[in-house]
């Protein structure tokens, strides 16, 4: 998918609902090769868009992509900034069709330039097993193993990630 193909732009609480379609999908597609399904379950059931309005509202900045699937427009992935006590940290979703296009990587540098934005000098991410390899090409560095608390209680195995962000 070329970037002709599809727009960025920073989201807004309309975008909500499109998000959550984007992020469900991403879940429910690429999170089985890495996940047991009672954990892509558990990671992806209790989403709703009101998550996403109320993470605008308390400062959260969402970045989006949107192109066409099935000749209608739709979210494609997302990227995300938050500021979450000392931590500046960020999270990129993208549809299981959209993958490994250049799509999340864009969408990350958004992200990064929010951050930077904010006077952030890192950026931190418990990186899903299916998405180390991502943020590892986007210049993250693993600093430990363990596990990322889903919306449900249940843990699951992630990759504590950071990137020293540089100034130009």
């Amino acid at each position: 998918m070329a970037a002709a193909d599809y727009i960025l732009r920073r989201a807004n609480r309309s975008d909500a609902d499109g998000i959550l379609s984007a992020h469900r999908d991403s879940i429910r597609v690429i999170g089985p090769l890495f996940y047991p399904p009672d954990i892509v379950d558990d990671w992806g059931g209790p989403l709703t868009g009101d998550l996403y309005v109320r993470a605008m509202d308390r400062g959260e900045v969402f970045f989006i992509a949107v192109g066409a699937i099935d000749g209608e427009p739709a979210v494609l992935g997302f990227a995300t900034h938050r500021v979450r006590g000392e931590q500046h940290r960020t999270a990129v979703y993208v549809r299981g069709a959209a993958a490994r296009r250049g799509i999340g990587s864009a969408l990350f540098r958004l992200a990064e330039a929010d951050a930077l934005a904010s006077g952030a000098d890192s950026i931190h991410v418990d990186a899903s097993l299916a998405a180390v390899d991502f943020y590892k090409a986007n210049g993250f560095q693993a600093t430990g193993r363990g596990e990322h608390r889903l919306r449900t209680g249940r843990l699951m195995p992630c990759v504590f990630m950071q990137k020293t962000l540089t100034r130009v």
